[in-house]
């Protein structure tokens, strides 16, 4: 059993990084209005980690290689459980932002260094096992999230969806001292320090200006400021990846039409498939009364496809051409995501959702386990971890610009159908529609009004949900015929592969 204990390790801390993208959302009309927060509050509370974690994973994992791999590791775990207890003490929601946003640092610290604590703990069929048993804590993280943050919402109280990550994350640093391997840093290498500050302010940059579109408009200075800065920040970072002889992205790789298309995959496929799931969580509490626990076993049909289609076919998949599996996925995650807007209307309950999300679970469940694998298959064999690194931060990234962007026509959907409605201040009632607000609206209508209002609060969310899901069915629809040319019908055959880019062909994360 002693041999197995730097898996349970590597484990436990993937388990809680991954859970915690996931276990806010049916946390957030509590958290609305025990903070008495806005929309666009609440989106930067699920982007500020998600975005830390996508912007700093390929950095933090060339530091990692430095300092060494199990100090880093036990390093993110403390900083991760800090950040949570601030998380869960904060008294306002700037604080709460910005400690979702060291907790996504902590969180790269430990996802940048997995595949290496696994390498260096096991050999040939053992690693195999780790690897399997890894990919399958992975894969539950994306069902028991919205389920164990239903259960401590409900039962006691949305701080202690991050309270829970204290006690797991003493028994991992404990055990990480006792189990994992002894550090041999890497000598000679520096970090990219130019590459990811430049990455990290495009990519808030961009989020911040899609965000703040929602408050401002989108012909805001504000705005167009921030995705100037944005397109500024990602000139810089391709100047200094070029001149860098040891850049944390080889850019001659986006040269490989299979690469680019796989990367395209791994930013939609989160988009596409995940981001819309915060705004259906808002509805089945606010609008239709569910619970925190209700609302998040709505979503268990989408995680269970995925899992068990991921876990009976993965291994099969990996010998076979990458670009129907991974185009054919996407294609059944939009075709899911349209099945959810045409069956969506204003007298829907939640078994409305259960036939899309299960066809979305399937494509999910198709395009993960051979993303990297194609990924990896598509450049040299020394660069297979920067491979599996650069998919990791393009899921993650996905979620981030999911969010922004689905909230975006969510709430100028629900602005629309209550100007139509006859809302004397459309906007402001979107945005609490948007925020969990909903029994507010219909609460503060004139008594005259009350029907009118909730009819109006029914439709307005059924209109917004329709416009988040419509713009994910035609992002994934796209994503998919355009993997369908760029990725390169047979895989390639190795020779000679990176031992990291052997170890993670089996294994993605949901979420």
């Amino acid at each position: 059993m002693k041999k197995w204990l730097p898996l349970v390790v590597v484990s436990l801390g993937t388990f809680m990084l991954l859970v915690d993208v996931t276990i806010v959302n049916v946390a957030l009309p509590d958290m609305a209005t025990s903070l008495s927060t806005s929309f666009s509050c609440l989106q930067w509370v699920m982007d500020a980690y998600a975005l830390a974690l996508a912007a700093l994973l390929l950095g933090v994992g060339s530091l990692a290689d430095l300092v060494g791999h199990r100090r880093s590791y036990v390093g993110g775990l403390t900083l991760f459980a800090l950040s949570s207890l601030a998380c869960g003490l904060a008294p306002n929601v700037g604080v709460l932002i910005a400690a979702r946003a060291v907790q996504g640092v902590g969180a790269a610290a430990m996802f940048a260094t997995t595949f290496a604590l696994l390498n260096a703990s096991y050999q040939r069929k053992e690693r195999g096992v780790a690897y399997g048993v890894w990919g399958a804590v992975s894969g539950a993280s994306a069902a028991v999230g919205p389920v164990l943050g239903g259960v401590l919402t409900e039962g006691i109280s949305w701080n202690w969806i991050f309270y829970v990550n204290l006690p797991v994350s003493v028994v991992a640093v404990a055990l990480s001292l006792r189990a994992l391997p002894a550090d041999h840093p890497t000598r000679g290498g520096r970090v990219d320090y130019a590459g990811t500050a430049t990455f990290s302010v495009a990519a808030g940059a961009l989020t911040f200006g899609l965000i703040r579109a929602n408050d401002s408009g989108w012909g805001s200075l504000s705005c167009w400021g921030s995705f100037l800065v944005a397109a500024l920040a990602l000139a810089t970072f391709v100047v200094a990846e070029t001149r860098n002889p040891e850049a944390m992205v080889d850019l001659s790789l986006f040269r490989r039409r299979s690469f680019v298309g796989t990367l395209l995959a791994a930013l939609i496929l989160n988009l596409a498939a995940f981001a819309s799931l915060t705004y259906t969580s808002i509805w089945l509490q606010s609008v239709l009364g569910l619970s925190p626990i209700e609302a998040g076993l709505v979503g268990l049909p989408l995680a269970g496809a995925a899992f068990f289609v991921s876990a009976a076919i993965g291994r099969l998949l990996h010998h076979r051409a990458p670009g129907p599996i991974i185009g054919g996925g996407l294609l059944l995650i939009g075709l899911g995501s349209c099945l959810c807007a045409v069956a969506l209307g204003d007298t829907s309950g939640w078994p409305a959702l259960m036939l899309g999300y299960v066809v979305i679970g399937v494509g999910v469940g198709l395009a993960t386990p051979t993303l990297s694998s194609s990924a990896m298959a598509a450049v040299p064999p020394q660069r297979g971890g920067m491979a599996a690194g650069m998919i990791n931060t393009m899921r993650q990234l996905g979620f981030a610009i999911g969010i922004a962007v689905l909230g975006s026509v969510f709430a100028s959907r629900a602005a629309a159908a209550f100007s139509r409605a006859g809302l004397t201040d459309a906007g402001s009632a979107s945005k609490a529609l948007a925020g969990g607000q909903a029994q507010r609206i219909i609460a503060e209508a004139r008594s005259d009004r009350a029907a009118a209002t909730t009819n109006a609060v029914h439709h307005a969310s059924i209109s917004g949900l329709h416009g988040a899901f419509w713009t994910a069915g035609i992002a994934g629809v796209t994503a998919g015929l355009l993997v369908l040319g760029l990725v390169r019908s047979r895989p390639a055959v190795r020779s000679e592969r990176a031992p990291e880019a052997a170890s993670v062909d089996a294994v993605d994360t949901p979420a």
